[in-house]
């Protein structure tokens, strides 16, 4: 158990609207500690779960071989009472900075839209005309990103948390790992809405088929995961779930959160619970539908 109480504390500051957020040093390495934010969207849970979802959500992105921030649990004591908070290795340095997506889609001088614009089409655009880094590269990450955030059920990645890295002495960009996971894994579910779910098939299924929806847009309207990725209609989302599916370890995701500190059974059964539906019944799916679609392809013609 950490105890982040009393570590030095550093003047930098972060963005973000979920929850407030500190600069310390631990381990003789500097890290931004989340404290959870305020549950505005449900009144009997007094602050969401989101510093773990943040540390669960980053340990799974970095198990399927995507690099992910550095999250660690801890405790933090204001005013006499005790929060759980997640500590999030900062991956910038002397030289090195942090810029998000939005930042690099203004760059396009003749998009029609501003860079926090979700649309799917703008984003793919942006992608392709920007020349910070390797296009295609970009564009499977982005894709792999998408595959995991369906399988964590983030509502909220947008242009503003994902984004690279910038070396300014060598006016050179790479992919930052990912960041900002803690919109994943119903952050807002109290322990009634978890026990609820594990005990009806009708609210499993709402959580897997309805809620949540992708933070990318698609027509104007917020992406349904399972719609999307079981339509099988885009082959660069159809490439990143072949990748990824195969690498997804539900053994060794279930002994993330097995080792999660401080959350209860009751609270580790329902993130195994989901997480294993929405693989099942989104990923799995998906991917078998695609597989049945190119055989047949290939079948010859009688």
């Amino acid at each position: 158990m950490i105890d982040f109480t009393d570590l030095p504390k550093r003047k930098k500051t972060y963005t973000g609207a979920n929850g407030s957020k500190i600069s310390v040093i631990y381990g003789g390495e500097q890290y931004m500690l989340k404290f959870p934010a305020l549950s505005l969207r449900n009144k009997n849970l007094s602050y969401t779960n989101s510093c773990v979802s943040e540390y669960i959500g980053c340990h799974i992105f970095e198990s399927v071989g995507i690099s992910a921030q550095k999250t660690l649990l801890g405790t933090y004591t204001i005013n006499g009472k005790q929060k759980i908070v997640v500590a999030c290795k900062d991956f910038t340095s002397a030289g090195v900075t942090l810029q998000d997506f939005a930042s690099l889609k203004n760059t396009i001088i003749d998009s029609e839209h501003n860079g926090y614009g979700t649309e799917l089409s703008d984003i793919m655009n942006a992608i392709s005309e920007q020349d910070a880094v390797n296009s295609e590269d970009l564009r499977d990450w982005f894709w792999d990103v998408f595959i995991v955030d369906a399988l964590l059920g983030n509502w909220d990645r947008h242009n503003g948390n994902w984004g690279f890295l910038y070396d300014i002495n060598m006016d050179e960009m790479t992919i930052a790992p990912v960041y900002d996971c803690g919109s994943c894994l119903f952050p807002n579910a109290d322990e009634e809405v978890m026990r609820k779910t594990i005990a009806d098939r009708d609210e499993i299924n709402f959580r897997v088929f309805n809620i949540p929806l992708s933070g990318i847009k698609l027509n104007g309207e917020k992406i349904n995961y399972f719609d999307f990725i079981s339509s099988v209609s885009n082959k660069d989302c159809n490439k990143a779930l072949k990748r990824i599916v195969p690498k997804i370890n539900m053994n060794e995701i279930c002994g993330i959160i097995d080792d999660t500190p401080f959350i209860t059974d009751l609270q580790k059964t329902f993130y195994k619970t989901m997480l294993k539906e929405r693989k099942e019944r989104i990923l799995d799916f998906s991917l078998q539908k695609l597989e049945e679609r190119d055989r047949e392809k290939h079948m010859p013609e009688r």
